[in-house]
């Protein structure tokens, strides 16, 4: 065999051995339901980041972007259907398809827990039979919700005003007497300026991302509930994985829930920010805020039930509360 030979028929075995790894690299197209850079999408930015640096010749993601690229309350359905590969969204945008979502905010056990106690294998369960998805991640935990307002209040009543809400705070609203105002984050800021709310549902990191402490003036005390938002992959593209693409990002996630450990210190620095800011710190004592931790958790699981006997009663059980 002569040189010119040897070097045509090694130059075609380099390029099938780059072909093979090329068709053997999986590309996922990913969305986040909330503004690119906020801080309910930048660790799954930074998940995104590690996936692509970890699964490089395996897996990739491309990413496409939140709320400008699909409106926040479509991102399940576009999980269901293989639209989009993978979303970072939280179940209060999906309980459209899934009702008994509306209880994630209640499951409050770290995911470290979750993964041992049987919780991640029966919310993932529900996420295959319902959404037609794969349940690989959860974040935020330890980090509570809480209502803003711009308008002052002297005792916990919300009559006569009208709130922004998610599914995650319409019950307790209207427990209090108030309005619930469904909108997706993008348009809080101008129904605030507008006078179309009086406040919004919110956890308690975030509202600098989105310019709403220049609407807000007051917060009321205590923080209830827990931040819940998922990572789900279109069960059809999981299924499609093979064993080592699967593996980068079952590591990435439990990498991603890892970063739940920061919460705390954001939790405090918020806190303190916002004091700064002149957001005035509305808190009625001990026993107001007991009484209104114990109704905001009875309101929301009796709706969580009455809209999922079955699947409800076993999220409360796994719940513990």
């Amino acid at each position: 065999m002569g040189i010119r030979t040897v070097i045509a028929v090694t130059g075609l075995a380099f390029a099938a051995t780059i072909s093979l790894a090329s068709a053997q690299e999986v590309t996922l197209r990913a969305v986040t339901s909330f503004a690119e850079g906020t801080q309910f999408s930048k660790n799954f930015e930074r998940f995104i980041e590690k996936v692509n640096k970890d699964g490089k010749g395996i897996i990739q993601i491309n990413y496409i972007g939140g709320p400008r690229a699909m409106p926040p309350f479509e991102v399940g359905n576009a999980v269901r259907t293989g639209v989009v590969d993978m979303a970072n969204v939280t179940g209060a945008f999906y309980t459209n398809l899934m009702p008994e979502a509306d209880g994630f905010k209640l499951v409050s056990k770290p995911m470290s827990e979750q993964r041992k106690n049987g919780t991640w294998e029966y919310l993932n369960q529900l996420h295959n039979q319902k959404l037609n998805a794969q349940y690989l991640a959860r974040q935020f935990h330890n980090v509570p919700f809480h209502i803003y307002l711009n308008k002052k209040i002297d005792k916990m009543d919300l009559t006569g005003m009208k709130i922004r809400v998610t599914p995650v705070y319409r019950d307790i609203v209207q427990a209090l007497g108030g309005t619930p105002i469904n909108t997706p984050p993008g348009e809080v800021y101008t129904a605030l300026e507008r006078g179309v709310v009086d406040g919004y549902g919110w956890p308690i990191s975030g509202i600098f991302d989105l310019g709403w402490d220049k609407a807000t003036k007051f917060r009321v005390n205590p923080g209830f509930y827990g931040a819940e938002v998922n990572v789900l992959v279109n069960l059809d593209k999981w299924k499609s994985l093979n064993d080592a693409q699967r593996k980068v990002l079952n590591d990435a996630a439990l990498w991603l829930e890892s970063l739940d450990a920061e919460n705390v210190a954001i939790n405090k620095s918020e806190d303190e920010r916002q004091v700064k800011a002149g957001i005035q710190v509305l808190d009625f004592g001990p026993q107001v805020s007991q009484d209104f931790l114990k109704k905001a958790n009875d309101v929301a699981w009796q709706s969580v039930i009455a809209k999922s006997p079955e699947t409800g009663k076993k999220l409360r059980e796994l719940a513990g509360n």
